[in-house]
């Protein structure tokens, strides 16, 4: 009967990958159900331990038991006095089909909802009664531990683990294995203290051995400690259809019924502007929205491409009923309370699909913090251009008028000021007989003839320019922030369309090339910062292109010593790789040859036979010449296997002559008492010494020599 030690071992292999889901929920969210999995799947075994009647039914009674237990972790709500209704079984339904898909459309870490969270502990447990039963049944520790194996590639496959984490997750789980071998060869009574301990060894050793290289190379390939490839990428959350109306087209429209309000928001922090929606792509005739957009999960970091210092900041907000499925945000949102939004999270906009009336919720968002300085002589982010597409056919005269805007400058946010800088002083906002339209025709109209426009004709026209010049832009819409202290009030009259800039180490950076985002009379954060470099255009004659890396924002270029460490990382890989290979390759050679020479028919398997004891010997040092026979073999390995390989031996011989020299060929039990005196060698020489025994289980000569 299976121990309760190996037993817990086996059930710690089966669970513990499973809080290798830990950046995807947090550790904190996933201990508790998987605990509950653990615990009833050993309480189902001690239970047909106590009956054993119990037996043919224990793994249907450890997965009643792990649903119960779920059910009463996580889905508690679903339940009426403590047992599951049919509500709690859609839901253990849902975690089977549903929830490992809602998963990878949130962003990470996801909300610790049981709706998203379900599908690992329902992992565990299978892979927890898979585990007992093979342990079991089997008696086979390295088969039963397979199970664990699968759940901890299915985490690898949400989020790959790097670095020293990788390395500390692989030593660990090799350590339970090689806690569970010991254990198992334990309690094989029928066998020696001393052969127990030689096996156990053999076994245990080689498994942390090759865990630690293993790992040692996982690290050695990728030591960031960063996420790799996971099945999240491009599985974005499903959106409701395109709307036929266009952001951009309604500003005119809210302009004209200006008192109407949309939303109130209350903050003690000082905000400049809030979004609705962010638009990139362009088709010449209409600027569209991303559809790139995730559940909103726990809470949110920074963008990488944020580098400077940053602040928290927070707001309640209450909106108005409406049909518009987008929610006021900020550009680098934290965390949403209240409502469970989609975001876009290269935009920072918020949506909210099928709400129906007024909707409220806090939002806190981070907020770069940069002086006036840094941001007038900063570059721009290159990396930025990549999710753009390209303008279309560009007019002449609007290409030649970008030229002129920038004053011959390269791309930097000094460019950018020049842009803006130019709209300003060269065009006027129309204040009747309100333009509508932000395409080509309508850009080419606003920059070469009529020179008048809203605020959505400034942001599209800048923006074009900008792209033409080299610097990432993009258009956003949303509403300023009235004056006023408390609950404050936004209505239409508050519509607005602004371009923001791609600022390397600051991120998008808001740009007002109408004049309009601060009629309130205030600005505030990076507003207020970009006010400040706006102050320090000299004039025209005076203007020269910032310190920084063209095209490369404040990207430092490598130094040369950083050559040299391509070299050494391929030394180490390349050790890495072939210390792996001659650790793993060698053994399972030797485990295929002998398993094809078994398989061979007739008087071929009696000498494939003999081959095996051969090539055993000299892995073990016994010399072998050409010409020698078994029974010379057999005097040569004496010295070295002592009396229980030179009887093996002579057994073979005798099975060798029939096959070979024998009138009527080998019998039917030829092939079988030749492989039984292989057999018999292979037990001699296990009870050589352990270093000798690991020495030949490695020894790479004895693959190759005569032939059959």
């Amino acid at each position: 009967m299976t121990s309760r030690a190996a037993l817990a071992w086996v059930l710690l292999a089966a669970a513990g990958p499973g809080l290798a889901f830990a950046p995807v929920f947090g550790l904190s969210a996933l201990v508790p159900p998987i605990a509950v999995v653990a615990a009833t799947t050993f309480a189902a075994a001690e239970l047909a331990r106590r009956w054993p009647g119990l037996v043919p039914w224990r793994p249907l009674l450890a997965l009643v038991l792990g649903l119960l237990g779920l059910a009463e972790a996580l889905l508690w709500p679903t339940t009426a006095a403590g047992l599951p209704t049919a509500a709690t079984v859609r839901a253990l339904a849902a975690g089977v089909t549903d929830s490992w898909q809602l998963t990878l459309q949130s962003t990470w870490p996801a909300r610790p909802d049981a709706e998203l969270l379900l599908f690992v502990p329902l992992a565990v447990l299978v892979a927890a009664v898979l585990a007992a039963e093979l342990l079991t049944r089997l008696r086979r520790p390295l088969v039963a531990v397979l199970p664990g194996v699968a759940v901890l590639v299915l985490s690898q496959a949400y989020v790959s683990l790097t670095g020293l984490t990788a390395t500390a997750v692989g030593l660990g789980f090799a350590l339970v294995v090689g806690a569970l071998l010991v254990t198992t060869r334990s309690r094989s009574g029928d066998e020696p203290t001393s052969r127990r301990a030689v096996l156990t060894a053999l076994t245990v050793v080689p498994t942390l051995v090759l865990a630690v290289a293993g790992a040692a190379l996982v690290t050695a390939l990728d030591p960031v400690e960063r996420p790799a490839y996971s099945l999240r990428e491009n599985r974005p959350a499903p959106v409701p259809p395109r709307r036929l109306g266009n952001p951009l087209d309604e500003v005119a429209e809210r302009l004209l019924h200006p008192g109407q309000q949309v939303f109130s928001y209350t903050t003690d922090d000082p905000v400049d502007r809030w979004r609705l929606v962010v638009l990139a792509d362009f088709n010449g005739v209409s600027w569209l929205p991303g559809e790139d957009y995730r559940r909103m999960g726990a809470a949110l970091s920074p963008a990488p491409a944020v580098t400077t210092d940053i602040s928290r900041q927070s707001a309640r907000i209450h909106v108005e009923a409406t049909d518009e499925p987008w929610v006021p945000s900020q550009a680098l949102p934290a965390e949403v309370t209240g409502v469970a939004p989609l975001i876009d999270e290269t935009a920072g906009t918020l949506m909210v699909t099928g709400r129906r009336g007024p909707v409220d919720y806090d939002l806190s968002w981070w907020e770069p913090r940069v002086d006036g300085d840094s941001l007038y002589n900063a570059g721009i982010d290159p990396t930025a251009r990549s999710g753009f597409g390209d303008l279309g056919v560009v007019p002449a005269a609007v290409a030649e008028l970008a030229k002129k805007a920038s004053h011959g400058l390269r791309a930097s946010f000094r460019t950018a000021l020049l842009i803006e800088d130019f709209l300003s002083k060269n065009y006027r906002v129309a204040t009747e007989d309100l333009p509508t339209g932000s395409g080509w025709p309508q850009i080419e109209r606003f920059l070469l003839d009529a020179k008048r426009g809203t605020s959505v004709q400034f942001a599209a026209a800048y923006v074009v320019l900008a792209r033409i010049l080299g610097v990432p832009a993009r258009i956003a819409v949303g509403y300023r922030a009235p004056a006023g202290s408390g609950r404050v009030e936004v209505r239409n009259e508050d519509v607005l369309a602004w371009p923001e800039v791609a600022v390397a180490g600051v991120g998008w950076v808001p740009l007002d090339p109408s004049g309009t985002a601060e009629s309130s009379g205030k600005a505030s954060g990076l507003a207020e910062v970009t006010a400040k470099a706006r102050a320090k255009l000299p004039p025209p004659e005076e203007l020269v292109d910032p310190d920084v890396p063209a095209d490369s924002g404040d990207t430092v270029a490598t130094s040369s010593g950083a050559d040299f460490s391509l070299p050494l990382t391929g030394i180490a890989l390349g050790v890495a790789a072939l210390v792996v290979a001659w650790l793993l390759g060698v053994p399972l050679a030797a485990a295929v040859r002998a398993w094809r020479r078994r398989r061979r028919p007739g008087a071929r398997a009696v000498v494939g036979a003999w081959a095996e004891a051969r090539d055993r010997l000299r892995a073990h040092g016994v010399p072998f010449t050409a010409g020698m026979t078994v029974r010379d073999l057999a005097s040569a390995a004496a010295p070295v296997g002592g009396p229980p390989v030179v009887t093996g031996l002579h057994a073979l011989a005798v099975s060798v002559d029939q096959a070979l020299w024998s009138a009527g060929g080998p019998g039917a039990g030829t092939a079988a008492e030749a492989w039984a005196a292989v057999r018999a060698v292979r037990r001699g020489l296990a009870s050589r010494p352990v270093p000798a025994r690991l020495r030949a289980a490695l020894h790479v000569p004895s693959l190759f020599g005569p032939r059959d």
